[in-house]
């Protein structure tokens, strides 16, 4: 939980202000480090909690949530907007004793919910920044995926199809997943412990020949051709891991990769006023959405 508490004369903590009305607002922010977004005309970033029950809301107009996931080519989405009499953000204290998950994403007001107060900052700024992590999910971190060790991901791609290691979900090329061939056993990210089974030195997910017959495994399809060695077994094994069988049937593509995206969103407000607190820079949190994880496949250049 986040929590932020205002210091008078750095030593007394404000845990309440009164206002001109006679109401106690409570303003130490007890807060999830985490928000939600949803809205048709605009976008309406919030969170809310109970005991007390309270909110947190930035409202951008015109903005979505297919915009903030826009990355660039350095798979980033950086903005800032200026708080306006349009773009708002708002605390607002209930009389009701908790809140609805849903509570701002209705197009009519929901008529149980009873505003106490409500503080509107009209001047400040919104800075959200989007990132963009994709992965093989191949039971190697990408971090590992670095073989030349020169910190480019980019350029790691031994099969030579045009997706670098860290994307692809069969380093080796031989229609065989990398997650399948035991490339982190353990779990514990030390792969010189990775599955070899000919024990030439090179482990099962980066090598064309598994079992080191002379055939390569991407070959060894001799029940059926669907690029899937691992379900041709003529003698106990699957025949890609059985030196007795060096059968070779030309393989003529490369399995469908899926590569997964996770995007992070965060936000910051800075230099607003919500008459009882000022801050020069508030992090709004992480945003929680079903959006920002996807994945997308691609088809690679068989070789």
């Amino acid at each position: 939980m986040r929590k932020l508490f205002f210091v008078i004369l750095s030593i007394t903590v404000l845990s309440f202000y009164t206002c001109s009305d006679g109401d106690i607002i409570n303003v130490e922010f007890d807060f999830d480090n985490t928000f939600q977004a949803c809205g048709t005309d605009g976008l309406v970033f919030y969170k809310t909690r109970n005991d007390p029950s309270e909110s947190l809301s930035i409202k951008i107009s015109g903005l979505t949530i297919e915009d903030i996931l826009e990355v660039e080519d350095d798979n980033i989405y950086e903005a800032d907007f200026q708080l306006s009499a349009t773009n708002v953000f708002n605390y607002r204290t209930y009389s009701n004793t908790t809140l609805p998950n849903n509570l701002f994403c209705n197009d009519i007001p929901l008529s149980e919910i009873k505003i106490k107060k409500d503080l509107v900052s009209t001047s400040g700024k919104v800075h959200i920044k989007t990132v963009l992590t994709e992965d093989d999910n191949d039971g190697i971190p990408a971090a590992l995926e670095d073989i030349n060790g020169n910190g480019n991901l980019e350029d790691d791609d031994t099969d030579k199809d045009g997706i670098p290691n860290y994307l692809d979900v069969d380093d080796d090329g031989d229609n065989v997943l990398t997650k399948d061939e035991k490339p982190n056993p353990n779990g514990d990210n030390d792969l010189s412990d990775a599955q070899d089974t000919d024990k030439d030195g090179i482990p099962d997910y980066l090598d064309t020949d598994d079992d080191g017959d002379g055939v390569l495994t991407r070959d060894e399809e001799n029940q059926s051709q669907d690029q899937n060695p691992a379900n041709d077994i003529s003698i106990l094994l699957p025949d890609y891991l059985n030196p007795a069988v060096a059968t070779r049937v030309p393989a003529t593509a490369f399995r469908v990769h899926t590569i997964y995206e996770t995007y992070v969103v965060t936000l910051t407000v800075s230099n607003f006023n919500l008459e009882i607190i000022s801050l020069d820079v508030f992090d709004f949190g992480v945003l929680e959405n079903g959006k920002l994880s996807s994945s997308r496949t691609k088809v690679a250049t068989f070789n």
